[in-house]
This record gives structure tokens, C-alpha cells and sequence, in this order.
């Protein structure tokens, strides 16, 4: 799957990134929002493929277009051919905020398994916490927030006031900030975004090294999709505070609200494919460059089986007789 499709996938999230792009500061989220999903299904419809959205811009009735359960790919157009049937999971514009004031670290998201490879998860909040590689196994959800920190910065043969975490700065996080503090480490403290950070939390040399707090659970499978790529770890747990939200997790087929989900259960597809492009400038991938020749997108893209991480660097020319490509 990964060989046939990875490539194509990475042309819609370059699409979705692109569109997003041209809208850049102009202060209108919704409108940054809507052109990366139009463009991102446009696409999406081209490849050849049997596709559900498993997780998408939400339900069938609060979202026009790559809502869950929707179908996508060349099947929906021609019902009687043999494609492989995948599942879905998209953020067409990660950082909608960040995008609409041209805040860094805005990317276009996509991650694909096997049917039955990524949780089904709902649109609620989930408890997580994101280590790299060297830290799997080491922490625990529900272990004070000091003791993950040292069991961090042993792993990683550190002080524990050598260790950076990310967290989104939100009031729910108050008492998790004070403990991070009160532990001696430092925080980075970010408006939107946790995917990215989870992503850039198993990669060696980006200075992050765990993530923590509160943020949407769409958001944590997607991370879990990347993370088994990277061969890091989330561990998370649904935020069920409502009485629609246990009737939600029923209709998903959710029977333990208090599980602790772990990167496997979360994304447990044997073939997994995720990709990214900045849209604005990020720690992690450059942002979307127009120029007179083109336009320039910086691009990552990864498969479970086999194996591979590739950074894509990726110039789309205009279609002139006179273009020219430009090194660098």
C-alpha cells in the first residue's frame, strides 16, 4: 500500500497546504480552514483508492465535505473497479489560528491505514503525553508529573532542567505548568498545534523532548500515526465530561471511556502512511514560498512497512515557457 500511495498522498497535502498558504494573515480562519479542505479533497478524489474518513472536519452535519464516514478516491466515481480499501484520518489545516495571523508551525495533515488501522476517535478532548524513541515505556498517564520528567531525563542521560516540554497554554493547563515548573524544567508554551509538537517530539535535534497536557483526541491519533512511523510514544486517555460524549463513544463502539490508550492502540494498522506540509514557517518544516517561477513546499512523508522517513523538498513550476528553477 504504502509504495502505491504515499506519493499521492503527499500531493494532497501539498494541494491543501498551498490553498491554505494564499491565505496567510489575513485574519479569517474559516476561510483558511475551507480552502485547505476543498483542495484537499479535490485531490484526494484523483487517487486510486476505496477511502473512508475516520476522522475528518467532524460529523456528516456539521461538516460539507471530508466528514467522518464520508468516502473518498477514485471508488466513489467508479464503483465497479478494484481499489484498496483505506481508512482516513485528515487535518487539512492544523493551526487554523496560526494560519489566519501567520503564526509558525501551521501544516496540512494526513494519515492512512489499512480498514481498521486508525481508532475511530471522536471529537473530544484526550489526556496526552508524547516522548521520542529513547522514552517509550518510560512513562505513565497517570504518574505525577515529576517522576515522568526524571524518568525522562534519565533516558536521556540529562538533567531534568535540560529537558524542554511543550505545552499548549490553555487555563486547564495551570496546575500541569506550576507542577513542570516546580519539577525545574523548562516550557514551551504554544497557542495551537500539539500534532506538530508530538511529531517534533520524536525527533532527535528539533529540543523539544516530551509533550503534555490536554488537546483534541482526532489530534492523538493522527500523533499515534506518526509516532509509529518514528518509533515514539503516546499514551492518552478521552476526556468524557458530558452525557453526549459517553452516547458518542457508544456510537463509535468506545466501551471503556477510562482506557489508557497506548501509540499501538490508537493507530494498530500493520500499513501506515502519514504526511505533512508546512503551511507557515515551523520548527519542524518550512512554510509554503511563492515565487515568479512557482511555488516551493517543504514536505514530510512516512510509511510503517517499510520503514522510511523522507523529507521532501518540492518545487511546483508554472506552466510557462520561459520558467526557470532556481537551486536552494
Amino acid at each position: 500500500m504504502e509504495s502505491m500511495l504515499s506519493l499521492e498522498f503527499l500531493r494532497v497535502v501539498e494541494e491543501a497546504a498551498i490553498a491554505a498558504a494564499r491565505t496567510m494573515g489575513l485574519g479569517d480562519r474559516h476561510r483558511s480552514d475551507a480552502v485547505a479542505v476543498e483542495a484537499m479533497r479535490k485531490v484526494m478524489d484523483t487517487v486510486e483508492m476505496d477511502g473512508t474518513i475516520v476522522i475528518g472536519e467532524g460529523e456528516r452535519d456539521e461538516a460539507p465535505m471530508l466528514y467522518i464516514g464520508e468516502k473518498v478516491g477514485a471508488a466513489v466515481h467508479n464503483p465497479g473497479g478494484h481499489y484498496p480499501q483505506i481508512d482516513i484520518a485528515v487535518d487539512p489545516l492544523e493551526g487554523t489560528n496560526l494560519c489566519a495571523t501567520g503564526a509558525p508551525n501551521a501544516i496540512a495533515v494526513l494519515a492512512a491505514s489499512e480498514k481498521g488501522g486508525l481508532l475511530h476517535a471522536p471529537d473530544i478532548y484526550m489526556e496526552k503525553i508524547v516522548v521520542g524513541p529513547s522514552c517509550k515505556g518510560a512513562v505513565e498517564l497517570d504518574a505525577p508529573v515529576a517522576e515522568n520528567l526524571k524518568a525522562i531525563a534519565k533516558r536521556l542521560d540529562r538533567d531534568v532542567e535540560d529537558l524542554v516540554v511543550i505545552v499548549l497554554d490553555r487555563p486547564r493547563h495551570e496546575k500541569l505548568i506550576n507542577d513542570i515548573r516546580a519539577a525545574g524544567a523548562r516550557i514551551k508554551l504554544i497557542s495551537d498545534g500539539d500534532l506538530s509538537a508530538g511529531i517534533s517530539a520524536a525527533v532527535v535535534g528539533t529540543g523539544v523532548h516530551a509533550v503534555m497536557g490536554t488537546g483534541g483526541a482526532p489530534e492523538g491519533v493522527l500523533t499515534a500515526a506518526a509516532l509509529r512511523c518514528l518509533n515514539g510514544q503516546i499514551l492518552g486517555r478521552l476526556v468524557v465530561s458530558k452525557p453526549e460524549h459517553e452516547e458518542r463513544l457508544a456510537k463509535m463502539g468506545i466501551t471503556d471511556p477510562k482506557r489508557i490508550y497506548d501509540t499501538e492502540d490508537l493507530a494498530p494498522g500493520k500499513n501506515i502512511i502519514f504526511a505533512c506540509t508546512g503551511v507557515t514557517e515551523g520548527s519542524l518544516l518550512k512554510g509554503v514560498r511563492f515565487f515568479g517561477e512557482g511555488v516551493r513546499t517543504h514536505s514530510l512523508i512516512m510509511t510503517l512497512n517499510p520503514r522510511q522517513v523522507r523529507f521532501v523538498d518540492t518545487v511546483h513550476l508554472e506552466k510557462r515557457p520561459d520558467v526557470k528553477v532556481r537551486f536552494a
